[in-house]
């Protein structure tokens, strides 16, 4: 008995942190948001679905982070992917394997940055007076443009930083894929006249199926979680929550605000449990869609 025990016992550390540190958490929030608990006080009233009924009916700023967020996603994912993509095979036919993984560290750097230093390099690249991206516009005749103080301006600069900041985990996804398509179909692609071109869109793309699915649905859960890079861009800029107009003010940011600035922890976690059905059924409409046919 002491010999079939044993193992459970060695494992036991793990769930009981698990437990604690997850199953809690999740059965605790979901438990508050039918509450309007302050986070402070002990007492938890019981609203039933008045946090639901508030974040879909009476929330105009619910209603805002969404549409920031999916409007966030369309313009980042496809960055990510064609991005991640390009490098990918660019540096696996132009490259040399002698240097090629000196280039691959380089364009992976970005992704292991911290988001406080990449929020201050954009700051000071897009700053309307002395960055240098309006520096550049001006070279060219270009008016200067008020990259952190407008609507579309800033939902641009917020995508440009989050595709140049994980663009390199696409292309690392994409390298992986690319090492298990045999060496033999391009040859005979070659063979037969077949471009550069051609193998791509007719080897490359079909063969790497399995990898877009994993690597546009994990993007668009990274992407839908978006808080750090509009949170720590505007931060010390005197511009509301979210941007200028709230036009960064994504799904985590609204959650966050509600929770943590507003002391009104029930609500958050009404907003957050709407949040985990959007990324649910969003994900499961990408694997619906990438699942192979007979």
């Amino acid at each position: 008995m002491k010999r079939k025990l044993a193992p459970y016992f060695m494992i036991l550390p793990y769930f009981a942190a698990f437990a604690a540190f997850h199953i809690f958490p999740i059965v605790f929030s979901f438990f508050i948001s039918f509450t309007s608990w302050n986070g402070i006080s002990a007492a938890k009233e019981f609203t039933g679905l008045a946090n639901y009924v508030r974040a879909l009916t009476k929330d105009s700023f619910f209603f805002v982070s969404l549409k920031n967020t999916l409007l966030l996603t369309a313009l980042i994912i496809p960055g990510q992917v064609f991005m991640g993509l390009l490098m990918a095979c660019l540096l696996k036919d132009f490259v040399g394997s002698r240097v090629r993984g000196g280039f691959q560290l380089v364009n992976f750097l970005p992704y292991i940055t911290t988001s406080v230093a990449l929020a201050i390099i954009f700051q000071l690249m897009f700053d309307w007076k002395n960055g240098i991206v309006n520096g550049v516009l001006n070279l060219f005749g270009i008016q200067s443009v008020y990259w952190l103080g407008k609507g579309w301006p800033t939902r641009i600069v917020v995508a440009v930083m989050e595709v140049w900041k994980n663009y390199g985990y696409a292309m690392i996804m994409y390298m992986a894929g690319l090492s298990t398509i045999p060496e033999e179909l391009y040859e005979a692609a070659r063979m037969d006249g077949a471009s550069w071109l051609k193998s791509f869109r007719y080897i490359t793309v079909p063969l790497l199926r399995p990898i877009f699915a994993f690597t546009i649905t994990t993007s668009m859960i990274g992407v839908l979680n978006l808080f750090d890079g509009p949170q720590l861009l505007f931060s010390g800029m005197n511009q509301p929550l979210g941007g200028p107009a709230r036009s960064v003010l994504t799904m985590m940011v609204r959650f966050y605000e509600a929770s943590f600035l507003n002391f009104e922890f029930g609500y958050g976690s009404a907003i957050a449990y709407l949040f985990f059905l959007l990324v649910t059924v969003l994900s499961g409409l990408l694997v619906r869609l990438f699942r192979e046919k007979d």
